[in-house]
């Protein structure tokens, strides 16, 4: 079980929340062909999955978690990204998830991303910050992120690592 600094996820999590609010993410498809949106698809769907998977742990999606979601995909994409493809992309997390279950779902974004090291610790990062959204860490969102952080290969001082170095980069 991993022990996160709360000072470091919540000042992460404020930021992305920020990021995420509706106002602040364009709502509306930009012109983009089939073959752009696929491969945006291909390059954040993990990862969006990956933070779906955690928000949606115990059961209950919070508005906060999807600020923070938002946010985070609107930092990692600038404006490649708009309102309606992100929450197409979750209406599509959240069916695969109803078709195939959260634990096989869990083992294919984790067989995904830990074919990139450097996108598994962005995603670990994230998922904590979801983690973290409602203030509080219930238990079924720390399996999930012990899930992650075996299967994308982050033992704990590696998980303290990056954290301080979000630490550091939130000052």
């Amino acid at each position: 079980m991993f022990w996160l600094s709360t000072s470091t996820i919540v000042r992460l999590r404020d930021q992305l929340r920020v990021a995420g609010q509706r106002g602040m993410v364009s709502v509306g498809a930009a012109e983009r062909s089939e073959a752009d949106e696929s491969l945006l698809r291909a390059e954040y769907g993990p990862l969006l999955e990956a933070m779906y998977l955690m928000m949606s742990a115990d059961g209950e999606v919070q508005s906060e978690e999807r600020e923070v979601l938002r946010g985070a995909l609107k930092n990692l994409a600038g404006d490649a990204l708009d309102g309606d493809l992100i929450e197409s992309m979750l209406e599509a997390a959240t069916e695969n998830e109803k078709a195939e279950g959260r634990k096989a779902r869990l083992a294919s974004v984790v067989a995904t991303l830990a074919k990139d090291a450097a996108r598994a610790e962005v995603a670990f990062v994230l998922a904590a910050a979801i983690a973290f959204a409602d203030n509080t860490i219930a238990d079924e969102e720390n399996d999930v992120l012990d899930a992650l952080a075996e299967g994308l290969g982050i033992d704990e001082s590696r998980a303290d690592a990056l954290l301080s170095a979000v630490e550091k980069d939130l000052r």
